[in-house]
């Protein structure tokens, strides 16, 4: 997370909700803010992780929950956050 602001808007984004977080068996690295969605909804699940890794894994692995809009390659904290799991996973 190395150069990514603590909070970052991701204007478009296709939020997905999943029937329990994974956090239990991951180590979240960023969650969303569910208050934030635009426009609201009601559908929610509280505790809402969008970027993790799984340490019980032997590879290095980086789950990015965004990225489902062309445009998020604007983003500057996303491309940060997107290059430096490249280079974390590359072990660099």
């Amino acid at each position: 997370m190395k150069g990514v602001p603590s909070t970052f808007v991701v204007p478009r984004e296709e939020w997905y909700t999943y029937n329990r977080s994974p956090r239990p068996n991951v180590r979240v690295l960023a969650c969303v803010d569910e208050s934030s969605y635009s426009p609201a909804t009601d559908r929610r699940m509280g505790d809402h992780p969008v970027v993790w890794t799984n340490e019980r894994v032997a590879a290095r692995n980086v789950y990015i929950f965004m990225g489902h809009g062309a445009d998020l390659i604007e983003n500057k904290a996303y491309t940060t956050l997107f290059r430096n799991a490249i280079l974390w996973a590359a072990g660099r």
